[in-house]
């Protein structure tokens, strides 16, 4: 896995903690990754074509960045952005990076500054350090490497050491670039590459065309969806197809953490919306009681449940109409767990069949809500900090938040939640650096012996993961 060219990245400054880290880190800088939550596109792996140009791939596909160049006036038009309506986007990947090169002060102190800076030395062995002036020395650069046979998707995965990686599929999806994967010895059922069954568009009818969503979900599954129980049955359908193809968890990216049980209240509501005379509250109730539905189909099929409530989707409503989803426009919002998940807790909560990954975007969340709820139900895990979260500054008060509630057994290891292929070593890196620093403080503290110490950073970059998401359990 490449590794930072700053051995003591992120490490703490106080020497003698800093010595104790080092020891930590080096037990894991180099295990292999576990990455059960993320966007990658299949295709990439399943087709294994060089990458395209540097901005294609590291800038154009990448929200982080984008987004920071918008809030300073860049228009993503002139990243390369696609819009909506086909309207032209600059697609001159050297014109873009320049852009992008005479905006890097931008990103000083954020995390994007630090996945981008590593990715450049530990992934592709550039040193030069990015100015405007060097634009193009980078861009050649890393336009060489792009070029090379090892440089292409499946050698980088080899690379960068990846056992399990995790992509992120709509019920609606064929799932044919996980067949294709399977026939190449790298996906189905324990592989190498599987895919995560999420439901959102066929659930939330708030979502662009729900109902017609609900119509291709009921051809793709062979059910009547137009009946409330042929809508369950599509979904148990395809969630078994998921599963054929490796699957071992679902995802939920509800705007709320919101349960509930409708009962046969859920009839009426579903065929009132399917009407399309939903009334107000409606998409808010019914994903609530979805999500117990999904409960009680995990302790059928064993899918691990995750759930990632809290953002407010497209609330840049311009971005939004000219770009579409997932291109910046999201922002997180304050999220309420303790009443919020108590039908969902009331009901399976203590059953040991039953495994939900909880994360969130409300940082204040952690001590006050999440870590006392892990701590309190056999259900219930913390996922690691996501999205927003996702930096060092939070993964270092994450540990500090949630430990003293739910220790660390209660947590299910790191997420990079990304779609950028190359960042994925970079982003588990940082958090090997950043837990190896939390406990030799534990243990310059004398609360912690080294070698339990050894042991927990181990447990907490491979084994909890693996162990959470049930990679390598028989299907």
């Amino acid at each position: 896995m490449p590794t930072s060219t700053r051995p003591d990245l992120l490490l703490p400054a106080e020497p003698g903690q800093r010595a104790l880290a080092r020891e930590l880190y080096a037990l894991v800088a180099r295990l292999p990754i576990i990455s059960p939550h993320g966007h990658v596109d299949p295709a990439l792996l399943a087709e294994d074509q060089p990458f395209p140009d540097p901005s294609q791939l590291l800038i154009v596909p990448d929200h982080y960045v984008t987004r920071m160049l918008f809030s300073q006036g860049v228009l993503p038009a002139e990243l390369g952005v696609p819009t909506r309506d086909g309207t032209a986007v600059e697609t001159d990947g050297r014109r873009i990076w320049r852009r992008f090169a005479e905006h890097w002060h931008l990103f000083r102190g954020t995390p994007s500054r630090l996945w981008l800076e590593q990715t450049l030395t530990g992934v592709f062995d550039v040193e030069t350090r990015l100015t405007p002036r060097t634009a193009d020395e980078v861009y050649d650069a890393l336009s060489a490497k792009l070029a090379e046979p090892d440089f292409r998707p499946r050698s980088l995965f080899e690379r960068f050491n990846i056992e399990v990686l995790a992509t992120t599929e709509s019920p609606l999806d064929d799932l044919g670039r996980h067949a294709k994967l399977a026939a190449d010895g790298w996906g189905g059922p324990g592989g190498r590459v599987v895919t995560t069954f999420r439901p959102d568009n066929v659930v939330d009818l708030d979502f662009d065309d729900w109902s017609a969503n609900v119509d291709r979900l009921g051809e793709i599954a062979g059910e009547d969806t137009g009946t409330y129980a042929g809508y369950l049955a599509a979904l148990r359908s395809r969630r078994a197809a998921f599963i054929a193809a490796g699957a071992t968890s679902s995802d939920h990216g509800h705007p709320t953490a919101r349960t509930l049980d409708l009962g046969a209240d859920a009839v009426t509501l579903f065929d009132r919306a399917r009407r399309g005379a939903a009334q107000p509250g409606d998409a808010e109730a019914f994903r609530a009681h979805m999500l117990l539905e999904f409960a009680r189909m995990s302790l059928d099929d064993g899918l691990v449940m995750q759930l990632h409530p809290g953002a407010v989707r497209n609330h840049n409503r311009w971005l939004h109409a000219r770009h579409g989803r997932d291109v910046g426009g999201d922002i997180p919002q304050v999220t309420e767990y303790v009443h919020a998940l108590a039908p969902l807790l009331d009901a399976y909560g203590n059953d040991p069949r039953l495994r939900v990954v909880l994360y969130t975007l409300d940082e204040d969340t952690f001590t006050r809500e999440l870590a006392p709820l892990a701590g309190g139900y056999a259900a219930l895990l913390l996922g690691a900090p996501w999205w927003f979260l996702d930096s060092p500054e939070v993964l270092r008060r994450f540990r500090e938040t949630v430990t003293e509630t739910a220790g660390f057994y209660n947590t299910a290891g790191f997420v990079d939640d990304t779609r950028a292929f190359c960042s994925i070593p970079v982003r588990h890196d940082v958090a090997r650096r950043i837990d190896a620093g939390f406990l030799a403080r534990l243990v310059a503290e004398h609360r912690l012996g080294m070698d339990e110490a050894a042991e927990t950073i181990v447990d907490l970059a491979y084994r909890l993961p693996k162990q959470v998401f049930k990679f390598g359990e028989s299907s």
